[in-house]
């Protein structure tokens, strides 16, 4: 049990009613009642009365090396002593320092690093980027993508609940999504030769719905909102080669999938032997502190004339964060972690999956695994009421998960990176248990 010690010390139902008067109304919450948290550590949560959770969500694959990580928390500390806030008209280390660790991980010749606050902005920087470079303005994009909140990025998004407006940006065009389980009616699952047909849709939507000259193709390596759709090998080398075909660049986003998250590489795209022009992360680069990276070739970012400026990007306090974490991850090698890990939960699932048909679906990499529930494996309805009694029965048991998916109807599973065997385990067994709740 993690022993309180906030200053604040208001109930649940004081927060939520706090919640309900002063924050916009439109917030997605999980779960019938809202949850609050109050403290973390590690791989645990507790509620203001004390109840515990096991987070195998992490703040949405956000606390890569865990809640309240003692050298994250130290080393923010330490900076917030030093040196707080000077923008980016002044030159600091620590955001040099960021930039050399990102650039000795990212594959190839991705060695200049634009920060900004969120995953959000560094798609919008992403993308501006992309058409400054090549002089073009339309962007193609993924069915069922999601690349976050703005007006651009809510644009690039293609699933229906996140997008707010009617009227989006003009220029975007959106090509079926890699989706193995989905694709085919026809068959319970699709494999590796669908790979063709899903880059030939790709090349249709550029020579039928632009002008031919397309700026970009932004496409998540793992599509985290989505629920977890794995693209299949072969399909990111195809995909690269037809954008370049035409003259635009390749943009991806490893907002979720980032930091060793995937298993065995630091990033999802490396599973597939293809060099981005562009690379998007945020999440766990900085274990919840406020940061998005956009890194490009020198070549690339020569290319960016006008001025530019971010008043919190490369803030020290948060380069602080970054650095920490950056460390934490290579300390206890996350990518070799996180397969280890993936491959422990992977089985776990497979076996309730075996005794409830209504898990239509396992899949994932590494420490990004999913659950896609149905009403039966035949006609792979998605089943919306089960779902939501999973949630449910997973909280009573003591254990976070999340959701995804077009429908709402994928658990999404994503625990910080350095999660132990042990803590993996505890949280298996309380998963099963929820599962086992809501079975037949």
């Amino acid at each position: 049990m993690i022993e309180p010690s906030n200053t604040l010390d208001a109930t649940s139902a004081e927060t939520i009613h706090g919640r309900d008067e002063f924050l916009l109304p439109g917030m997605l919450h999980l779960y019938e009642e809202p949850l609050v948290l109050a403290e973390g550590n590690g791989v645990r949560v507790n509620d203001p009365e004390g109840n515990e959770y096991i987070d195998l969500f992490a703040g949405i694959l956000t606390t890569s090396v865990g809640h309240c990580n003692p050298n994250v928390v130290g080393a923010v500390t330490a900076q917030m002593k030093k040196l707080g806030h000077i923008s980016t008209l002044y030159g600091n280390e620590m955001h040099v320092e960021a930039a050399r660790k990102i650039a000795d991980i990212t594959p190839g010749m991705l060695n200049r690093t634009f920060f900004s606050n969120s995953g959000t902005e560094a798609v919008e920087t992403a993308l501006m980027m992309a058409c400054l470079a090549t002089g073009r303005s339309e962007i193609i994009a993924l069915r069922v993508g999601y690349h976050g909140r703005s007006f651009m990025a809510t644009s690039v998004t293609a699933h229906s609940g996140w997008r707010p407006l009617a009227t989006q940006v003009a220029g975007i065009k959106h090509a079926k999504s890699p989706n193995l389980y989905r694709c085919c009616p026809s068959k319970t699952r699709c494999d590796e030769t669908c790979v063709d047909k899903f880059v030939d849709d790709l090349e249709e939507v550029i020579v039928t719905t632009t002008n031919g000259r397309p700026a970009a193709f932004i496409a998540e390596t793992i599509m985290g909102v989505a629920g977890y759709v794995v693209p299949p090998m072969g399909y990111f080398e195809k995909a690269a080669e037809v954008i370049r075909h035409y003259g635009g660049l390749l943009v991806i986003d490893e907002v979720q999938a980032g930091f060793g998250r995937c298993g065995d590489h630091w990033f999802g795209i490396q599973h597939h032997g293809v060099e981005p022009d562009i690379m998007v992360m945020a999440k766990g680069i900085a274990n919840g502190a406020p940061v998005g990276a956009t890194v490009t070739t020198d070549e690339i970012a020569h290319l960016w004339k006008g001025k530019h400026i971010s008043t919190f990007g490369g803030n020290p306090v948060s380069m602080a964060a970054l650095c920490a974490t950056q460390d934490e991850l290579h300390r206890h090698n996350a990518p070799k972690n996180a397969r280890q890990r993936g491959d422990q939960l992977k089985e776990a699932l497979k076996e309730m999956q075996a005794r409830h048909p209504w898990m239509g679906d396992v899949r994932g990499m590494g420490l990004m695994q999913a659950i896609e529930v149905v009403k039966d494996p035949v006609s792979k309805e998605p089943d919306v009421e089960r779902t939501k009694r999973l949630l449910e029965a997973s909280r009573e048991e003591g254990v976070l998960v999340g959701l995804g998916g077009l429908y709402g109807t994928v658990v999404r599973i994503g625990p910080s990176l350095l999660i132990t065997e042990q803590e993996m385990a505890e949280g298996i067994e309380k998963l099963g248990k929820a599962v086992d709740r809501v079975g037949s």
